[in-house]
């Protein structure tokens, strides 16, 4: 897999020498508030998280986040089309997700030849809702009582980017 780069970020693949710094995120109750899964409490857990970006699949596409050589996080599509980002809480609010989503989109559209990218978000989370509307992600259904984590149900708002003609 290739690396990306945007004016301020590399995107590129996963490497077991970024186990720390996604044990630091992946076990912030912050940064995995809206996440399908608890913090993780094990740097094992961790560890068979980071297995999977690396190992992939013909259907997998993520990318590690890196600002100044620093890892912050992680944007790709696990399995093509549902799209998805987890940033260190240390980067919100600086355009990082967004600078990481418009070139992985772009990536994507140039690389496979998927419809539309859709994203599945928890409707609390006002910040993932602003960021894809704000790509052009629109809405296209809604569930409640989709996944349960600690006892708590979470609800989905599920959006879509179609492929633009250009890139048809």
């Amino acid at each position: 897999m290739t690396s990306l780069r945007t004016e301020r970020l590399e995107l590129r693949p996963a490497r077991w020498s970024d186990l720390e710094s996604f044990h630091e995120i992946m076990s912030d109750p912050q940064a995995m508030a809206f996440w399908s899964t608890p913090p993780y409490t094990e740097i094992e857990t961790t560890r068979e998280w980071l297995a999977s970006m690396i190992e992939g699949g013909p259907r997998s596409r993520d990318f590690v986040i890196t600002l100044d050589g620093r890892v912050v996080g992680k944007a790709g599509v696990w399995q093509i089309p549902e799209i998805g980002i987890i940033l260190h809480p240390n980067s919100w609010g600086r355009g990082i997700a967004r600078e990481a989503l418009v070139a992985l989109i772009a990536y994507l559209w140039e690389t496979t030849d998927t419809p539309r990218l859709t994203v599945d978000i928890d409707p609390r989370n006002d910040r993932s809702l602003a960021l894809f509307e704000g790509l052009g992600f629109v809405e296209t259904g809604r569930a409640e009582r989709t996944f349960c984590l600690d006892g708590v149900w979470a609800d989905s708002i599920y959006l879509a980017l179609d492929r633009p003609a250009a890139n048809r």
